[in-house]
C-alpha cells in the first residue's frame, strides 16, 4: 500500500533546522579553533616574526565567526 502523506513544513520547523545548522556549524569553527590552538603551542619561540600574531587573529576570526552565527537568534 503507497499513500502519499502530505507533511506541512511549518516555520518553526524551518527555525528548529536552521539554529541546528547553525549551531552544528558553530561547534565545527570551535572545533577548527581548537586544534589551531593546540597544533600552534610552543611553535612560537623561534618563529618568523609576526606568525604569532597571524594565528591569535585568525582564532579571533573564527571565534567572532562562530559567535555571530547564533548572535541575536532563540
Amino acid at each position: 500500500m503507497n499513500e502519499n502523506h502530505n507533511i506541512e513544513v511549518t516555520d518553526e520547523m524551518r527555525q528548529a533546522m536552521d539554529t541546528a545548522r547553525r549551531q552544528g556549524l558553530q561547534k565545527d569553527l570551535r572545533t577548527l579553533a581548537a586544534k589551531i590552538r593546540i597544533q600552534a603551542e610552543g611553535r612560537y619561540p623561534g618563529a618568523e616574526p609576526g606568525w604569532q600574531s597571524g594565528v591569535e587573529w585568525t582564532l579571533l576570526w573564527i571565534e567572532n565567526t562562530a559567535s555571530q552565527l547564533t548572535e541575536g537568534r532563540p
